[in-house]
C-alpha cells in the first residue's frame, strides 16, 4: 500500500520544499511567493484522505513534516548579510512556528475532513481546509513574530515585524506581522476555493484507477 501513497508523499515534499524556497521572495508588500504554493499542501492531504483514508493522509503529513524540518535545519545554517552583521535565514522562532503550524493544521484538517466527509463532495475539503488554514496562519505568525512569543528565541530580532502600521495599509494601526498574517490568511481562503476543482478531478481519476 505504501507504493500507492508515494505520489502523495512526493507531491507534499515538493510543495514544502518549493514553499521554503519561494518564501524568500517578496510578492507585493504583504506576501511572498511561498504563500501561493504552500496552501496546496491541504489539497494533497484532502485527496489522500478522500481516496485512501485518514491513515494514508497522516503518513503523507508526517513525510511533509520531516521534509519541512530538514528545510528548517538547512535554513538555520544559511547566513544572510545584514547591516554589518550576519543572521540565519531561518530563526528558531520561524522553524518552530513553521513546524508546529504545519503539523497541527494538517492533522486538524484530517480530523475535520473525516467528521464531515459524508456530505456533498465539496463540503469536507472546503470546511477542513478553511479551518486548517486558519490555524496554520495563527500558529505560524504568532509564534514567529508576535511580541508575546519572544521568550521562544530571545536572541532573534523580529523588531521589524513589530513596527506599527495600518492593517494592509488602510486599516487600524497594528504590528506589521498582523498585516502579513491577514494577507496570508486571505490567500489561503481564496486558494481553498480554487483547489476544489483539482480536488474533484484528481479524486475522480484516482478512484477510477482503483475500480
Amino acid at each position: 500500500m505504501t507504493r500507492l501513497y508515494l505520489p502523495g508523499i512526493l507531491a507534499m515534499a515538493a510543495i514544502v520544499v518549493a514553499s521554503n524556497i519561494l518564501v524568500q521572495f517578496l510578492l507585493g508588500d504583504w506576501l511572498t511567493w511561498g504563500a501561493l504554493t504552500y496552501p496546496f499542501a491541504f489539497l494533497v492531504t484532502d485527496v489522500m484522505n478522500r481516496v485512501y483514508g485518514p491513515q494514508a493522509a497522516r503518513r503523507v503529513v508526517w513525510a511533509g513534516f520531516a521534509v519541512g524540518v530538514a528545510c528548517s535545519l538547512i535554513g538555520t545554517q544559511i547566513m544572510i548579510q545584514g547591516d554589518g552583521y550576519a543572521y540565519p535565514a531561518v530563526t528558531l522562532r520561524i522553524a518552530l512556528g513553521s513546524g508546529a503550524a504545519f503539523l497541527v493544521a494538517q492533522m486538524v484538517d484530517i480530523g475535520v475532513f473525516n467528521a464531515v466527509r459524508g456530505g456533498a463532495w465539496w463540503k469536507a475539503p472546503l470546511i477542513s481546509t478553511l479551518i486548517g488554514a486558519s490555524l496554520d496562519t495563527l500558529i505560524f505568525f504568532s509564534t514567529a513574530f508576535s511580541a508575546t512569543m519572544a521568550w521562544v528565541d530571545p536572541a532573534a530580532d523580529v523588531s521589524w515585524a513589530q513596527e506599527i502600521l495600518p492593517v494592509l495599509g488602510v486599516g487600524p494601526m497594528t504590528p506589521l506581522w498582523v498585516s502579513l498574517a491577514l494577507a496570508d490568511w486571505m490567500v489561503k481562503l481564496a486558494l481553498a476555493m480554487v483547489a476544489l476543482l483539482p480536488f474533484r478531478l484528481i479524486v475522480a481519476k484516482l478512484t477510477q484507477r482503483m475500480a
